[in-house]
């Protein structure tokens, strides 16, 4: 028998599979950590020893939270292509929503986009949250285009978790995503 984490939701849209992450995505994890592609999420988890605890606290949160980071799978082929989900580490002034694509080739594609706005709807519906940020580095250009798209706002007032001092908030809005993946907000 595999453990996996129990009574995790699995949120479909029309390309994407998010699910709870299993033990088989740690190679994926780990070459991703190791990559440059992981230059805004943890400059010290290069080696194998970091990414594995990394790996272990992004499973942990799950079960510490009862919500965490989905691994986002192609829906057609069960490709792993990255992470999105609700993040409220320790000393994270504010509940966050996070992506990460860990592979080059599902760039561009609309597959963040799609994922995020699956679980914003999650959060908002399933969870109850009235609210989320997303903290982004000033030079992660393709992550604040993202916040953009998805109507997010630069607070540049909001406080950020320590130790990550150069980082911009950017305020989701309450919205929710209609049949055909388009957002609608509502008050």
């Amino acid at each position: 028998m595999t453990p996996a984490l129990a009574h995790t939701p699995v949120l479909e849209t029309a390309r994407l599979v998010l699910r709870a992450p299993v033990a088989a995505d740690w190679p994926a994890w780990r070459d991703f950590m190791a990559s440059d592609r992981a230059q805004f999420v943890n400059a010290l988890a290069r080696d194998d020893v970091s990414a594995w605890r990394a790996f272990g606290h992004f499973i942990g949160h799950w079960v510490l939270h009862g919500f965490g980071q989905f691994v986002i799978t192609e829906r057609q082929s069960g490709a792993v292509l990255g992470s999105a989900g609700p993040w409220f580490p320790l000393g994270w002034p504010e509940k966050e929503l996070g992506w990460l694509l860990w592979r080059p080739e599902a760039e561009g594609k609309g597959y963040a986009f799609e994922a995020v706005s699956a679980v914003r709807d999650h959060v908002q519906n399933d969870l109850g949250w009235n609210g989320a940020v997303s903290y982004i580095a000033p030079d992660n250009l393709r992550s604040l285009a993202l916040a953009q798209r998805l109507g997010c706002a630069h607070d540049m007032a909001a406080a950020t978790p320590g130790g990550l001092a150069d980082v911009q908030v950017w305020r989701h809005p309450i919205a929710r995503a209609d049949n055909d993946g388009n957002l609608e907000a509502y008050a």
